[in-house]
């Protein structure tokens, strides 16, 4: 197990100095001020508090990478393995970085970079959400990240695990993802962010950039399970060309407070694009997820469904937007989020929206807030349960529903017991 580093390439140095010259210029977003945080107030912040996690020695990283937990209790047989700790990149297993035996690339970000800068100049940068003062902090601040590209009508046959570690107290990390799929290739990626401890005090913030290629297929698994005494950001988007598919899952676990950008952008005639979010609160928590599904060609198909459990005095808001351009004809767009309320004092925010600019569509959308139905209650103690399990079983039908969107296989089993964990922690 060895740490990995590559000097940076002009191109690359560019951006980054770009992007400091960029940042006192991009104001924070306020409360109720800037479109899209009109629920998340996060006056109390202050971004350079959190400095950069410093550079450790190289045996104490790997040392973390062991003791840390794993969100994913089973991978399967091959799985090509990442993990950065703080700011420092590990390669677990044999890398892939030979491109010229037609074989995918999983490599650190930065090395990829140096070694094959016509794959990630490409790309790196070019498909990022809106700018703001996280995104252009990210730019200037990775290090290390995580690069899978997949060649044109190659299919990996186990999945990449990319994983996350944030050891530091009081410091930040700026994780960096890069997939590529070129036409007709096919992958899953499963990624996962944890804390080293349970009462890490920290920062994430976090860019993830995909491009699925014509006819690719993808399926990208991402779980969030930091500390819920740190901050997490996000600005995650994916582009996907004409025929090409992405299953797209992401699950909200820890954190204290933060905010999620994710856009799934249809670019080509017959892209489809199915996200299935899911998440479970407790304490004070505040979960803040903004998702963009944006039709830009005709005979393309999208599909979100998130779902929540809110127990304590935790609360979540879904904003969710179903944009249409002029040449999207034809569209087919669903988005849903529905959220149970366990406790009295937990809160839950969602706003649902579409914006059409084509004439001939199908946009549709489907938001709910309730608290467990009595009568499911009552059915479930006459047949001599008591309360606390009959609690457990609705509010396990609830989820299940966004299990069952899978077939059956590994990442259905590695959803229900990611699922089944932190409901043990939500309900105590």
């Amino acid at each position: 197990m060895s740490t990995t580093t590559a000097p940076a390439p002009v191109w690359l140095s560019a951006l980054r100095s770009g992007a400091a010259e960029e940042l006192p210029t991009i104001e924070m977003p306020q409360f109720r001020g800037t479109p899209g945080w009109e629920f998340t107030e996060i006056p109390e912040l202050d971004l350079d508090a959190f400095p950069s996690a410093q550079t450790v020695d190289p045996g104490l990283v790997g040392s973390a990478a062991e003791d840390a937990p794993c969100v994913f209790d089973h991978l399967p047989e091959g799985t090509i393995r990442l993990t950065q700790v703080d700011h420092a990149v590990i390669a677990e297993s044999a890398a892939l970085r030979d491109p010229s035996t037609n074989q995918a690339i999983v490599l650190p970000l930065e090395v990829a970079a140096a070694e094959h800068p016509e794959l990630v100049e490409k790309y790196l940068g070019r498909i990022e959400t809106a700018r703001t003062p996280f995104t252009a902090r990210n730019d200037r601040d990775w290090t290390g990240g995580f690069f899978v590209f997949v060649p044109r009508g190659v299919a990996l046959e186990a999945p990449v695990l990319l994983t996350l570690i944030q050891e530091q107290a009081g410091r930040s990390v700026a994780p960096r993802t890069l997939i590529v799929l070129e036409d007709g290739a096919s992958a899953e990626v499963w990624s996962q962010t944890t804390s080293a401890t349970p009462d890490l005090e920290a920062l994430v913030n976090g860019v993830v950039e995909i491009h699925v290629g014509q006819n690719a297929r993808l399926r990208f698994v991402d779980v969030q399970d930091l500390s819920e005494r740190s901050w997490i950001f996000g600005a995650q988007r994916a582009t996907i060309e004409r025929d090409g598919w992405m299953d797209w899952i992401t699950l909200g676990l820890g954190s204290a407070k933060g905010k999620v950008f994710q856009e799934t952008s249809l670019d080509g005639p017959g892209a489809h694009g199915r996200v299935t979010g899911g998440y479970a609160t407790h304490g004070k928590q505040h979960l803040d997820f903004d998702t963009l599904q944006t039709h830009m060609a005709p005979n393309t198909t999208s599909d979100l469904a998130f779902r929540g459990v809110l127990a304590e005095k935790s609360s979540t808001v879904w904003r969710g937007m179903i944009k249409v351009d002029e040449q999207g004809q034809q569209t087919d767009a669903f988005q849903e989020s529905r959220n149970l309320l366990l406790g009295r004092k937990a809160h839950a925010d969602n706003i649902p929206g579409l914006e059409i600019a084509a004439n001939d569509v199908r946009c549709t959308h489907a938001a709910a807030i309730a608290q467990i139905d009595p009568e499911q209650l009552f059915y479930l103690r006459s047949r001599g349960l008591g309360l606390n399990m009959a609690r457990r079983l609705v509010i396990e039908g609830f989820l299940a529903e966004l299990v069952t969107r899978f077939e059956e296989g590994p990442v259905r089993e590695a959803l229900g017991e990611i699922l089944q964990r932190r409901m043990d922690a939500v309900l105590g």
